[in-house]
């Protein structure tokens, strides 16, 4: 791939911590579960995890709407080794994948909604870009875009609080983040109905979900 791959933490060795740390800090399965809310899911829907991790955010979308068929994808194969331990012990039917979010291996139109929670500063700038026109491609038109990621530092406390994560994912890769640009990247890709739906002030920063959608085919 030309690329190092930044684990969940920055290192290989905190990937198991990453569940628990995530859960007692910034209070994951709240703002999933928002996102998820916020997405309008249907039965008939196919929805993409994408850089699903440890498959919390895929499991609690199949807990909600338990008809849908979700699909989950990540790059590191040893995020997924746990993802797929978890599946296996609560007996849920989860497809994961292993590829990379700036090449998915999927036809264009392939789902209704693509969702995905802490990716996007894990990517540089170009990535980024790459991924955005990837979720674009693989949507059906009047499909949607649903994230959380680190949004605007709003102040110099959640300025602050950010170092920490850019210390562990990196300072390349966050530039966009703390800018809030990432609403203007949507646009840029196509996406239209770009907004910021909610913004999360936590211990790492201010988290912002954001909701985007490809225009339909008579738009």
């Amino acid at each position: 791939m030309g690329r190092r791959y930044i684990p969940a933490l920055g290192y290989d060795w905190l990937t198991r911590f990453y569940d628990p740390l995530v859960r007692r800090t910034i209070h994951e399965s709240g703002f999933q579960r928002r996102l998820v809310e916020q997405s309008g899911i249907s039965p008939k829907h196919r929805v993409l995890d994408l850089g699903c991790g440890t498959a919390s955010l895929a499991l609690l979308i199949r807990q909600m709407h338990p008809q849908t068929l979700v699909v989950g994808l990540d790059g590191d194969p040893r995020v997924l080794h746990i993802a797929k331990g978890k599946t296996q012990r609560i007996g849920a039917d989860l497809a994961l994948h292993c590829a990379m979010a700036f090449q998915l291996p999927y036809a264009n139109g392939s789902f209704d909604r693509v969702l995905s929670s802490l990716l996007f500063h894990h990517l540089g700038a170009e990535e980024k870009r790459k991924t955005l026109s990837e979720v674009w491609r693989v949507l059906r038109p009047g499909g949607e875009l649903h994230f959380a990621d680190w949004g605007k530092a709003e102040d110099w406390r959640m300025r602050t609080a950010f170092l920490l994560v850019q210390f562990l994912d990196g300072f390349k890769s966050t530039p966009e983040n703390v800018r809030g640009a990432l609403p203007k990247l949507l646009s840029q890709a196509g996406f239209v109905n770009v907004r910021e739906t909610e913004r999360l002030r936590t211990i790492f920063g201010n988290l912002a979900l954001v909701r985007a959608r490809k225009a339909p085919a008579n738009f």
